[in-house]
């Protein structure tokens, strides 16, 4: 009968408290407002920039003012990525003796071509063993273009992302090992598009390095259809784009100090660098200003933490993982025990569930949560994944959370022009920090 009594005591506590986690997030929320800075008055946050470096100083300041208990930088060595001049990209139609501009942009970390430019005939391939299959004889000398598209079929858009997104990321190294002299990469979108999306792509040891471009959906598909009408058909492409020496940066690092197991950390992040096209707002803007705003949450409702709870802004993650990496090496070094990890880096979007990466045991725990949480449209547990800057904590036996938002229209926007602050809805982006702060309570309340 004790025990019944206190279990029927526990959940309505649970019940009372996440319900004034969700009350604060949407009646007193600054996420929104923090979001609107960073993205709008700092804006593209590249490693390496100067948007990068005010990003960092502003994350400081910012778990300053709300009265976090510390608050310290990480530095990290990041790389050093320069785009130039905006890129020029033009078919040239042999049979009509015409040209068409199209739409492209470096890929991050892409040589450059020079001024000249580069001009060839195209291979259009889909995959690699297409590619393979071609060999030197036809490859050497052209431009080898990746048709493949994400999978339009695939309800949830990162396995379709997944599907396609290899030939971005080694298309290029793949390539230049048959004698190419550049790449070309259908943009990963899930729409039609006339904006292409950048990312980022890796060269190999002992393969020439030769420049790698994205074309927009929408002139990836004319791109195709010409090249079946006209084999012969050429392309122009002229990028600016510079690899320089790697520079200093930090992880920015902000806690609420836990009362009774201090020892133990609960991390919340997201990655404070983006790509440059555009705001980041809701790669990763949004993630960053949920993981702030989950602590300042708790400081508002005046909830002590029984464990230490920490809000990482990791640098880097868009073409390097250099932050995640150096903060799961710092957690080593300094023998911290880290409970979980926490990251938003699926978009400001409505909250579903979380996706995870840890034990059975533990997943068992958390989904016993979900009655807690399904109110709140918190109903999707079944997926693994955690996020890419808190991945390398996971060797150390650390729980891993990844939150998952709806995905349909992420797509759209992610690695392009087109994130930016007015496409984050001020409700969504404050339901995913109070859904963070939810599961957190709980862990902190509970332990795994």
């Amino acid at each position: 009968m004790c025990l019944i009594f206190f279990f029927v005591v526990a959940q309505k506590s649970d019940e009372a408290n996440i319900k004034n986690i969700f009350d604060t997030a949407l009646k007193n929320g600054q996420s929104y407002e923090m979001l609107e800075y960073l993205a709008t008055k700092i804006g593209a946050r590249l490693s390496g920039s100067p948007g990068a470096a005010a990003a960092v100083e502003w994350s400081r300041q910012e778990m300053i003012a709300h009265g976090f208990d510390s608050v310290w930088l990480q530095p990290v060595m990041v790389p050093h990525w320069v785009r130039g001049k905006k890129e020029i990209g033009r078919i040239v139609n042999s049979k009509k003796q015409g040209t068409i501009d199209v739409n492209i942009c470096a890929l991050g970390g892409s040589i450059g071509t020079g001024p000249a430019g580069i001009s060839a005939q195209i291979v259009e391939v889909k995959n690699f063993e297409e590619l393979k299959q071609l060999g030197q004889k036809i490859v050497q000398g052209k431009i080898v273009f990746f048709s493949r598209p994400m999978d339009p079929t695939l309800i949830n858009t990162f396995e379709a992302y997944g599907g396609a997104s290899n030939q971005r990321g080694a298309g290029a190294a793949e390539a230049a090992k048959y004698g190419a002299v550049a790449a070309v990469v259908r943009s990963m979108g899930s729409n039609i598009e006339e904006y292409p999306h950048t990312g980022g792509m890796r060269y190999a040891d002992g393969i020439p390095k030769i420049p790698a471009v994205a074309i927009s959906t929408a002139h990836a598909d004319l791109l195709s259809s010409l090249l079946k009408d006209d084999k012969d058909l050429r392309l122009y492409i002229e990028t600016h784009s510079q690899i320089l020496e790697d520079v200093l940066s930090f992880n920015v690092v902000g806690e609420l100090r836990g009362s009774t197991n201090p020892e133990e950390i609960i991390v919340v992040g997201g990655h404070l660098d983006s790509w440059d096209l555009a705001q980041g707002a809701h790669d990763d803007g949004a993630g960053c200003v949920q993981a702030i705003e989950v602590l300042r949450i708790y400081k508002q409702m005046g909830y002590k933490p029984k464990r230490t709870i920490r809000a990482v802004m990791f640098m880097n993650e868009e073409n390097g993982l250099r932050g995640g990496t150096k903060y799961a090496e710092l957690a080593k070094l300094n023998k911290e025990r880290h409970l979980a990890a926490i990251e938003s880096d699926r978009g400001g979007f409505t909250p579903r569930g979380f996706t995870m990466s840890a034990t059975d045991v533990v997943k068992a725990k958390v989904r016993s949560w979900k009655p807690l949480l399904e109110q709140y449209g918190l109903t999707d547990f079944s997926m693994e994944g955690g996020g890419a800057d808190i991945g390398p904590l996971g060797p150390q036996g650390v729980s891993l959370f990844g939150f998952l938002p709806d995905s349909q229209r992420y797509f759209n926007y992610h690695h392009t022009e087109e994130d930016t602050f007015d496409k984050v809805d001020k409700r969504e982006l404050e339901l995913g920090a109070a859904s963070m702060a939810a599961l957190i309570y709980l862990i902190d309340t509970y332990g795994l």
